[in-house]
């Protein structure tokens, strides 16, 4: 069954962005991402232009880690005040994304960047995350036991000055860090349209040493604000959101959520980290190779929306 999306300005076929948005809820749900990072480039591939796919999967993303933090909320297993401090960088980071992302659409730079940005990041984290999770399969398998970290190490991070003291996760850091680390995660999502948690947990735990037992949910939580607040700027600058796309990834993205979610409870940590490594270094791939390959139309024609 065919639907035309009025902002995309192309025809889809809605059983086909169904089946896409509840794939990608079941990757969400199993390892415990927002999926921006697959949702996107699946949405450029069947033919979804760049710029309208970064723009509404922002508001899937928001959707699909509200409820995620309002159940980290009842469970106590937020940080409200790291949550702020992130939030006040990623505020301004989503705020400088968007006006960057204007910028590049305007000047007809715009889909080489993130596709450019899509090869570059997820082929980068990819492969260190397969690297990792394959390593801790060896070692599980050599019966090696790698010695925990002391709670009470610290790294040069935090020397820094300005320290604050995050009651929840019962760590004293600068807040120097933490508005850096919300500053690029904010501008990572507005530009390429992801979330940005499987780089944000991962920086949250090894370079802040913020407890697991708190990361999850602070990170769901600048997730949620700042895709709002990209998909507000998005509709408002360059009306880009297509409020059809966005219902139906939501309808399928929850769906799928909940059945990867009890996959994911039955599949051990490092294999999780190894198949999660193995997608995203498959995407980053993929976007490498349409970026060699000889496009099917050599010229396109786009109407910039300047005066005649």
């Amino acid at each position: 069954m065919q639907l035309y999306l009025p902002i995309a300005d192309v025809p889809v076929n809605v059983f086909l962005i169904l089946a896409m948005g509840a794939a990608v809820g079941f990757v969400s749900g199993m390892f415990g991402i927002g999926g921006g990072f697959l949702m996107t480039p699946l949405l450029i591939f069947v033919g979804i232009a760049p710029a309208v796919a970064v723009a509404s999967v922002a508001s899937h993303i928001a959707a699909s880690s509200f409820s995620g933090a309002l159940s980290y909320w009842r469970k106590r297993a937020i940080d409200p005040a790291l949550a702020l401090v992130l939030l006040s960088g990623g505020i301004c980071g989503t705020a400088l994304g968007v006006w960057t992302f204007t910028l590049l659409r305007s000047l007809g730079q715009l889909d080489l960047l993130i596709a450019l940005s899509y090869v570059v990041l997820l082929s980068a984290v990819g492969a260190l995350m397969f690297w990792e999770g394959f390593r801790a399969i060896m070692r599980t398998r050599r019966g090696v036991v790698v010695p925990m970290r002391r709670s009470g190490s610290h790294g040069w991070i935090h020397g820094l000055p300005l320290k604050m003291r995050f009651k929840r996760s019962k760590i004293y850091l600068s807040v120097i860090p933490v508005i850096a680390v919300g500053l690029i995660i904010g501008f990572i999502g507005a530009v390429m349209g992801i979330g940005g948690g499987f780089i944000l947990v991962p920086i949250m735990i090894y370079l802040l040493r913020v407890p697991t037992s708190t990361v999850i949910g602070t990170s769901m939580v600048l997730t949620l604000v700042t895709m709002v607040f990209a998909t507000m700027l998005h509709a408002i600058t360059n009306h880009l959101v297509d409020a059809v796309l966005a219902l139906i990834l939501m309808v399928g993205g929850v769906t799928g959520a909940q059945f990867g979610a009890r996959a994911g409870q039955k599949i051990r940590g490092e294999h999780l980290r190894l198949l999660l490594g193995l997608l995203i270094l498959a995407v980053g791939i993929r976007f490498a190779i349409e970026l060699v390959l000889r496009p099917d139309d050599l010229f396109t024609i786009r109407e910039t929306g300047g005066a005649g």
